[in-house]
């Protein structure tokens, strides 16, 4: 398509030599990057964008489709920027294409995480009985859906809902040894503390014997002295 052929020389026209030689840092597995900044990126993607607002939420959904097939990391954030674009046209069965972008496609923390906190994040603000449907999540083989079942909920988590499926899923990665797992939880934890210090404290001085420290000490990283100090302690 015309659209995506010049999308992509135009991130390629906005190749930036210091992220094309530093990205691949930020990641333990290889990626695929053309070497533009992600607010580079993220204005190339506004700007195409505005040819897509009338063609409504199918049209942008398989454009989306087409540029995670790609592999390119920032392919992947403009289709998690489009796909956002559209959250008020969300319906329930749109769940079922974010759970395949995370299951196929997704293999960072970055997109991951991009396409989470927002597009699905979004959703399930939405449609809030689906939050089931993360828990499913947190069982999976798929480091990523693992990760997902945590970051998806870390802006609703700062609102103070989803308290108690929250604490579900931060319970069911408990003794993850993935770290990007680990982090992943750990965050959300953080996340709902902002709204609920107390209650995140409590989880933690209950469940910290088995615990992983990076989960411990992301969940706590933003708690008044004496309890990250009651929470380090052994």
């Amino acid at each position: 398509m015309e659209l995506l052929e010049n999308l992509r020389q135009e991130l390629k026209n906005n190749v930036d030599e210091k992220t094309l030689s530093t990205g691949q840092h930020f990641f333990k597995e290889a990626i695929r990057t053309y070497g533009v900044s992600v607010p580079a990126v993220n204005k190339i993607s506004k700007t195409f964008f505005r040819s897509l607002e009338k063609s409504g939420k199918p049209a942008v959904f398989a454009l989306c489709d087409t540029l995670w097939e790609s592999g390119y990391l920032e392919e992947a954030f403009v289709a998690c920027n489009w796909s956002y674009a559209v959250h008020t046209q969300y319906e329930p069965d749109d769940f079922r294409v974010f759970e395949k972008w995370i299951a196929h496609y997704v293999t960072n923390w970055a997109t991951c995480d991009t396409l989470c906190n927002h597009t699905v994040g979004t959703f399930m603000e939405m449609y809030p009985g689906f939050v089931q449907e993360l828990k499913t999540f947190a069982l999976s083989p798929n480091r990523w859906m693992r990760r997902a079942a945590a970051v998806t909920l870390i802006i609703p988590a700062r609102k103070g809902l989803f308290h108690d499926d929250i604490f579900d899923i931060a319970l069911l990665l408990l003794e993850d040894k993935d770290d990007l797992v680990q982090k992943g939880y750990g965050w959300l934890l953080k996340a709902a503390a902002d709204a609920d210090c107390l209650s995140v404290f409590e989880f933690v001085q209950s469940h910290k014997t088995k615990m992983p420290r990076t989960a411990l000490r992301y969940a706590i990283e933003k708690m008044p002295a004496e309890f990250k100090k009651a929470a380090m302690a052994k």
